[in-house]
Order: structure tokens, then sequence, then C-alpha cells
């Protein structure tokens, strides 16, 4: 199962395309990426949202004797906000749930995600800018409390 969640991911990935840098929001934790992402789980179970999977890409690289450096992809949602986008353009449902990355650059940890503003361009969505705010700010909230030391 895990493979196949993995894998899901991955065309996910290649089929809406290349994010440019600007479109993401990207933090610094001073955590490794497991209990950083640990915490983002954390955060997401204290939220309105639910946890839809987590996918240990290092360990999935592991599994087919390849090596690489920790990466963690954390998918989740919130109906009440995503079904608004999607009634919007159905077809920002290819981006949805939301999926937030958590990864070793060089000796530093990121958090990462799309911006909604960038789903919205990219989806042509008008007029959802307060559903769009509410899934800003609740990423900024996650995310800043999974970055945050202990």
């Amino acid at each position: 199962m895990r493979k196949l969640i993995a894998a899901i991911s991955l065309c996910l990935a290649a089929a809406t395309g290349v994010a440019n840098a600007d479109e993401w929001v990207v933090k610094s934790s001073p955590d490794d990426v497991a209990t950083t992402a640990d915490r983002l789980e954390a955060a997401v179970a204290d939220s309105p949202a639910t946890l839809l999977a987590r996918v240990d890409h290092q360990a999935a690289a592991a599994e087919a004797g390849l090596e690489m450096k920790p990466a963690t992809v954390l998918i989740f949602g919130n109906p009440a906000l995503g079904t608004l986008l999607m009634q919007a353009n159905p077809r920002v449902a290819l981006d949805l749930p939301l999926r937030v990355l958590v990864w070793q650059d060089g000796e530093e940890t990121k958090i990462g995600y799309l911006a909604p503003d960038a789903l919205a361009a990219r989806y042509d969505i008008t007029g959802a800018d307060e559903t769009l705010g509410k899934i800003a700010n609740a990423l900024d909230q996650m995310t800043n409390k999974a970055a945050a030391a202990e």
C-alpha cells in the first residue's frame, strides 16, 4: 500500500508540472526531517484537516536499493474548504488534497508547499479569495508549528 501511495504521489507531482520557485512557500526548521514531519502531523491532527497519507520517500528509495536524503510528504485536506475550490474548477482536484514536503537541503531541513494563490492562478479560480485565505492561513499556522523548535 505504501508503494502505491508513493507512486500516486509521484504521478501527481509529474502531472501537475514543476512549480516555479515563486509559487512555493518555503520555511526552515531547526530539527531533522523526521522530527519536523512529526510536528507537522501533530499540527494537522489538531486542525480541522484530515491526514490522508505520509510518504517517506527516503524509505521508499531504500526499499528499491537506492539512497537519497530524507524527504517526507504529508497529504491532508479539509473538504469544507477544498470542495469550494473544486466547485469553482474541478481540475483543481488534481492538486488536492494539499501536500507539504519536508526535506533535507544540505545541512538544513526545509518545509515547502505550493501557495494557494498559485493554485488559484494555475486553475483560473476567481471569487474564492476567502477560501484561499483560510487555506493559506491554515498552511501557514501548521507549517509554523512544524518549524518551531521544541
